[in-house]
């Protein structure tokens, strides 16, 4: 080899290896926030000790350092069927468990109530644990619920889950019934959302449904929430925002976090699953599994092969930051709480290859920095005004 390909071939290492210390140092002083993650209900809960590496999951201490993350939204969430009663001390009980894992890690995670405390343990090393509220029948319908939650260091609820609650109802449920009748808040609804705001509590409508989203907008004065949603123009599924509602967020202020999960990433992920089960396995036309039940049967190398490719986490951003703006769009995985994961972005250590990613698109260091947590600081502090 002659030397003037040599040294070709060794700048173009070099800079490959510049562009790869980059970004890791870019990331590294990023104020990256995760505002949606269900690792209590998947792991710390059952009893997995997430201050160690854990085989399974998307989530614990070390993958968290070693993906830079410095604000974890922890969601305490429950099944609404599964808790008609009960829900609040199952929401107290997910609390004591996070705090338990913080008692026994004080070195490297503690919880914050504000964004003062949120300042101070970032500078000193450690891991930020805020509490979100995924589901509103956790308050039991009580306003002295919804205040004790708040008082445990709740700084979000998501209005609902999956049902329709006696005052509020859901994304899952409207796309159902199909009937406007009786649909979004009622009036101690709106007494919930008018107390959320009295608190500083961040209203999330990620999960609400459609009417229930413009009731907010109309009663809240404060910016509201879409922990973990996307662009329903892209990928049409209910849990995602239409145009319409991110032209409404956008002018309310508020900020929506990608959602990582294949599915509300990705329309022709379902038709993979079904693709590939069907290929190894004999199917009943009167009993069809879920799109879940078909990826649960799947292979590790099969999974990857259907999961949602990065660049469609990417086109998400791109769409929501031309329809509402840099300010408004932010980063809500949904680890832990999905099943499907983009390729690339298998859990919470992955964080820095999609600031590599967002780098590679041509985003600048500034906007970035807004995506991946200055975003959702923002509108917290703003709820606490």
């Amino acid at each position: 080899m002659n030397k003037s390909i040599l040294s070709t071939i060794l700048i173009a290492m070099l800079s490959l290896s510049s562009q790869a210390q980059d970004y890791q140092k870019i990331h590294r002083d990023l104020i990256v926030v995760d505002g949606h993650n269900d690792v209590i209900i998947e792991s710390i809960l059952p009893g997995e000790d997430i201050g160690k590496r854990l085989k399974t999951g998307h989530t614990d201490i070390p993958r968290l350092l070693e993906g830079g993350v410095d604000v974890q939204v922890f969601a305490v969430w429950s099944d609404d069927k599964k808790w008609k009663t009960g829900a609040f001390k199952h929401a107290n009980d997910q609390i004591d468990a996070l705090e338990k894992v913080v008692k026994n890690n004080p070195d490297k995670i503690e919880i914050a109530k504000n964004s003062a405390d949120i300042e101070r343990i970032r500078k000193s090393g450690k891991i930020v644990a805020l509490i979100g509220i995924e589901g509103g029948n956790m308050i039991e319908g009580s306003l002295e619920n919804l205040e004790k939650l708040y008082n445990r260091g709740a700084r979000y609820l998501t209005l609902t889950w999956n049902y329709n609650l006696p005052w509020v109802t859901a994304a899952a449920m409207e796309v159902k019934t199909k009937r406007d009748e009786g649909k979004g808040l009622t009036d101690h609804g709106r007494a919930i959302i008018k107390r959320m705001n009295e608190l500083g509590m961040m209203v999330d409508l990620s999960h609400a449904g459609e009417k229930t989203f413009y009731d907010v907008l109309e009663v809240s004065t404060k910016p509201v929430l879409v922990s973990h949603s996307n662009a329903a123009a892209l990928t049409p599924h209910y849990r995602n925002l239409k145009d319409k509602q991110l032209e409404a967020l956008k002018k309310n202020g508020g900020v929506i976090g990608v959602n990582f999960f294949s599915e509300f990433l990705d329309s022709g992920y379902s038709k993979r699953v079904k693709k590939l089960y069907e290929k190894h396995h004999k199917v009943d036309p009167d009993k069809k599994p879920s799109t879940d039940k078909m990826y649960a049967t799947l292979t590790k190398k099969q999974k990857n092969e259907v999961n949602a490719p990065m660049e469609m986490v990417l086109k998400h951003i791109d769409y929501l930051v031309k329809k509402v703006g840099i300010d408004h769009v932010a980063i809500g995985s949904d680890f832990d709480g999905i099943n499907s994961t983009p390729q690339g972005l298998e859990d919470v250590s992955k964080f820095p290859l999609l600031t590599k990613a967002l780098l590679d698109r041509g985003y600048k260091q500034e906007d970035i920095a807004k995506i991946m947590g200055l975003n959702f600081l923002r509108i917290l502090k703003e709820n606490e005004n």
